[in-house]
């Protein structure tokens, strides 16, 4: 099990010095700003839709490894899902880092699965949290800025 935690925050780690999809998108139809207070978190979520389908997603920003990862690997996950695909995940992943599905519902999450030791430390759930909750907000054209709190 060490092992397996060890591949896993070595994977959280890379993600955070070398995020995915860490830019703007200049021709984004839908842009959303989140903050966590207890860190001092931000996340920018840069969305692109082509009809329901998510055709390009981004983000900047700037926070602690797991927020960076977080936010680096859901834009990973998410480009090329429906906007219903991608509820299903942040639903899944919200379970998964909160405690509330220890072992149901995690193979949905493929990669993702590397935030579960999250719900071990529950400070850092809002961490893992922010870039999703910021995505939610982009995809649902909220303008007021999204805070974990």
């Amino acid at each position: 099990m060490a092992d397996l935690r060890d591949m896993y925050q070595e994977v959280i780690l890379e993600h955070a010095k070398s995020p995915r999809n860490y830019r703007t998108l200049a021709s984004s139809a839908r842009k959303a700003e989140g903050f966590n207070p207890l860190c001092g978190d931000r996340c920018t979520i840069y969305l692109d839709l082509k009809g329901d389908v998510i055709e390009d997603i981004a983000f900047q920003g700037n926070g602690c490894a797991i927020s960076r990862a977080s936010a680096s690997m859901l834009t990973q996950a998410l480009k090329g899902k429906t906007a219903a695909e991608a509820e299903k995940l942040f639903e899944s992943f919200h379970r998964m880092v909160t405690g509330q599905s220890p072992n149901g519902g995690r193979a949905s999450l493929g990669k993702l699965e590397v935030f579960a030791g999250v719900s071990e430390f529950p400070a850092r759930v809002k961490c893992a949290t922010l870039a999703w909750h910021t995505f939610e907000a982009a995809l649902h054209g909220e303008q007021e800025p999204v805070t974990t709190e």
